[in-house]
Formats: C-alpha cells, structure tokens, sequence
C-alpha cells in the first residue's frame, strides 16, 4: 500500500528513535451488516498519526503495572509468554487496553465480580475524565468502584512497531475485545474528531476513496477482521504474535509500505 509522501520526513532520522510501548483495542460487534469496528478519526495536527483513522489506544502508564489491580481471566504470566515480555509488562498492556478503551470510547471491560460486566457506564463519567487527566490511576479507579477487570474479554492479535524511517514510533500490542452488552461506545475523546461503527469493508473502501486515513497496521487488521466475519470467530481466532515491523520507501510524492 501506500502512503501521501508528506507524512513522513524526507530524511530518515540518523538515529532510530526508540519505539514507546502502546496499546490499541479493536472494539467489534455485529451489526445489521455484518461484523462493525468501533474507529476513530484522529485530530489533524495531532503529534502522530493526525487526521489518521485509528481504533482506541495510546501508550501504557507506569502506573498501569500495579499489582493491586483485581483481575479475572488469563494471568499476566500467560499473556506475558503470548506478547514475549515478563509478566509485570504484560499486566501493564492489559490494564493500558482496559484503561484506554474506556478514556477514548467509554467501553469499560470490568464488572463487580469475575462472571459479570458493567451494563451501563454513565455512572462512571467523572472517574473516566479523572483517569483522562491522570488523576487517578486505573487501579484506584476499579478499587473505588469495587470492580473487577476482565481479561477474559480481551484476545491478543498482533504487535506492530512503527517503522524506523518515523521520528515517533510505538510497539503496540494489538488486542480485540466484542462491545459488552449494554454498553455504547461514543467516542467522547478529545484526541478525536469523529467516531462511528463500520463494517472492515466499508472503511478500507473509504480509504481507497480518499474519505479515509489508515495506517498500514489498522487496513491489515480491519483486513483480518473482516475475513472472518463475526465477533465470535474473531474472538475465537488462534492467533501466533510476532513482531511486525514495515519498511518505508519513498516514491516520488509518496511512500511504499512494505511488509516482512
């Protein structure tokens, strides 16, 4: 694929900078035509990926590696063998996915205890800014509401790292969670200008069209996703994480992205 040639520096940087662990959450559901991913448009202007259509995520918290946190579903160890980190870095991506899921979309996958999940988050609209504004962590938060976080409801897909030609890069873990009952996604984040439900196909079609941005990482997954064509296959999808890691080249006024 390729990418408008101003998004990325003429020169590549002497120097690689060093990719910054992140996280990013692809939200699914079924609707009436089909399986839909809950995206984002990024606000132009934005530091990385500006005006870019993304799913929910950001970068993971020192703070997202508290042990105190209550937890139900796979431990850190076992997703620390899926992401190849140690356990107390696994727990942090997992808490990062549950934290930034629900600061940019208001999906919250916690619930009182192990076999149940928040039906309706309205009630935690002033924690979710609070956690916004890094006023309190994820663990106080879940300890003051006295909930539980469900890693059950999050599966591993695939770890992308940004090029080595961008100034910014990431080392994001990419995880797929289904919409929880009862739960709407609204995309009340100020890091986005817009928000909205669409099947794989729809989306990767407006890109084509130029209505849309994707990054390489998210046209590939909405690809993978749409494949299978409901949240309980891709849910139920095996999947093998190894990092993936494209190379950019320049192409006149644009840039060729190539896979490994």
């Amino acid at each position: 694929m390729t990418l408008p040639g101003n998004l990325v520096p003429a020169e590549p940087p002497a120097q690689p900078a060093a990719p910054r662990d992140a996280v990013t959450v692809v939200l699914l559901r079924d609707g009436d035509q089909g399986l839909e991913a809950f995206l984002l448009r990024r606000v132009k202007g934005m530091a990385f990926a500006g005006g870019m259509t993304v799913f929910p995520g950001g970068g993971v918290d020192q703070r997202d590696a508290d042990t105190s946190v209550a937890w139900a579903g796979p431990p850190p160890q076992w997703w620390g063998e899926v992401f190849g980190v140690d356990p107390a870095t696994a727990r942090a991506f997992v808490c990062a996915a549950v934290r930034e899921t629900f600061e940019e979309s208001g999906v919250l996958l916690a619930g009182p205890d192990e076999n149940s999940v928040v039906a309706d988050t309205k009630a935690y609209s002033a924690a979710r800014q609070h956690l916004v504004d890094r006023e309190i962590s994820l663990a106080q938060f879940l300890a003051n509401e006295k909930l539980v976080l469900r890693a059950d409801l999050l599966r591993p897909w695939a770890n992308w790292v940004t090029p080595l030609e961008e100034p910014r890069r990431y080392d994001t873990r990419f995880f797929v969670a289904a919409l929880p009952t009862g739960q709407r996604a609204d995309g009340e984040t100020t890091e986005a200008s817009d928000a909205s439900w669409q099947t794989p196909a729809e989306a990767i079609q407006d890109a084509q069209d130029g209505r849309r941005m994707l990054m390489p990482p998210t046209w590939r997954t909405l690809d993978e996703v749409g494949a299978l064509g409901s949240v309980e296959k891709v849910m139920a999808e095996q999947r093998s994480v190894e990092k993936i890691i494209p190379k950019l080249i320049r192409d006149g006024d644009t840039i060729r992205v190539v896979f490994p």
